[in-house]
């Protein structure tokens, strides 16, 4: 494969495409419950805007109002479910190929983090122990800007955030491309002019990713 002069810049969602997706834990969850499959994604989708996930994504409250919240949410859902348990959820498995193709882009290509989080656990808020924020500190390093929502006060898919990454590192968004494991923040990268990437089996999107840099990565 050769190099591809159009692509400067690969930004990257962090849960579900630099980790194991947090909906795995999600559906666990669920099953331990006995209620259905998908109950927590469809609290998290309705009134997505100002729900407690959309508002703690954007540090405008704390985890306890996060937790209290949430649970009321569930609960007019008839669901009874533990807020804290769901943040839990949060952090997920680092997947060693997508370390790899960060190191590899990195040398010939800028790349960059887009990634919806709060400011709760430990490091950036995208892991519950020391030990796994340790490892995402170290893979953060490797970006070249990280714009994450807990800090801006912006969430994906708001154009804005996008937007924000592009202006960082002084890129036109066609010369971009950008992965992320929920379809709903690939339109509006897209929309920008983007070439949008969604992660379902990470594998695959490596290989998509491959034929638009048009090099190796793994």
């Amino acid at each position: 494969m050769t190099n591809n002069p159009i692509i400067d810049v690969v930004l990257f969602d962090f849960g579900g495409v630099i980790t194991a997706s947090p909906f795995e834990a999600f559906a666990a969850y669920e099953q331990e419950l006995g209620i259905p499959t998908g109950s927590i994604r469809k609290i998290n989708s309705t009134n997505p805007d100002g729900n407690a996930w959309a508002k703690m994504e954007r540090n405008e409250i704390s985890l306890e109002d996060f937790c209290s919240l949430f649970e009321e949410e569930a609960a007019a859902l008839g669901l009874v479910l533990s807020g804290n348990r769901v943040l839990g959820c949060l952090s997920g498995a680092i997947r060693p190929q997508m370390v790899r193709a960060l190191e590899v882009l990195k040398e010939r290509v800028s790349i960059g983090c887009i990634t919806n989080n709060m400011k709760s656990g430990h490091g950036s808020g995208m892991s519950r122990t020391p030990e796994q924020a340790e490892k995402i500190a170290e893979i953060m390093t490797m970006f070249e800007v990280v714009i994450e929502s807990a800090k801006v006060g912006l969430r994906k898919p708001d154009p804005r955030i996008y937007q924000m990454a592009c202006d960082e590192l002084q890129v036109a968004a066609e010369r971009c491309v950008y992965l992320d494991d929920l379809g709903i923040n690939c339109k509006p990268a897209a929309a920008l002019g983007m070439r949008a990437i969604k992660v379902v089996d990470p594998d695959e999107a490596l290989s998509d990713l491959e034929k638009i840099v048009g090099f190796e990565l793994r």
